[in-house]
């Protein structure tokens, strides 16, 4: 990472800490409250708003929908202007690390977000559902996608998207022995 960049480790745990920490207070809620509403326990709340845990994607999914706010809230950065370069933004792991997702902007308007993502080969990443109303947005930029959604099997190639409500799990699949990159929007325009 080059000097400039905000996305410091370090620097985005301490802000996920302090709006997590701000945003369950604007929401009336303790600890233990949001612990016991996202299935997390009170202990890894408490060590993501000190700054001390490095949550994985799963964990941070969770509590961005008990909070009711869109992932990247969490974070959020304010300027006039913003460069998402490859593999430079802040990367969220699955638990095994074979799905990677790469935040590129911060939308104030909290309608949308968007993300590079990494599978690895021969690989798959289970997406827990999202809240009513949420919408993915998804464009294979390089290898090839299966992805299953509501029982059924999509198969996509370099180039090809696919839109689905996210309401539901959903899982992503890597059938080659390639990367998989993809471009991911979520839109919350329609949450109920």
């Amino acid at each position: 990472m080059n000097s400039d960049n905000f996305w410091d480790e370090e620097q985005v745990g301490k802000r996920v800490g302090t709006k997590l920490r701000n945003l369950r207070s604007m929401k009336g809620l303790s600890i233990e409250g949001l612990a016991n509403h996202i299935g997390v326990s009170k202990l890894t709340l408490g060590k993501i708003e000190r700054g001390e845990a490095n949550p994985t994607l799963s964990v941070l999914w969770k509590i961005a929908s008990g909070l009711s706010v869109p992932l990247t809230s969490l974070f959020s950065v304010e300027s006039d202007v913003l460069i998402s370069r490859k593999k430079e933004g802040f990367q969220f792991n699955s638990s095994d690390k074979v799905f990677i997702v790469e935040h590129m902007f911060n939308n104030n308007s909290q309608s949308f977000e968007l993300f590079r993502g990494y599978l690895q080969p021969y690989s798959e990443y289970e997406s827990e559902a999202h809240p009513a109303g949420v919408v993915e947005y998804v464009t294979v930029m390089s290898g090839e996608l299966t992805i299953e959604v509501r029982g059924n099997t999509y198969v996509l190639q370099k180039h090809d998207s696919i839109c689905f409500k996210a309401d539901n799990a959903h899982k992503y699949i890597n059938p080659s022995s390639e990367l998989a990159e993809l471009h991911f929007t979520i839109s919350y325009q329609n949450i109920t």
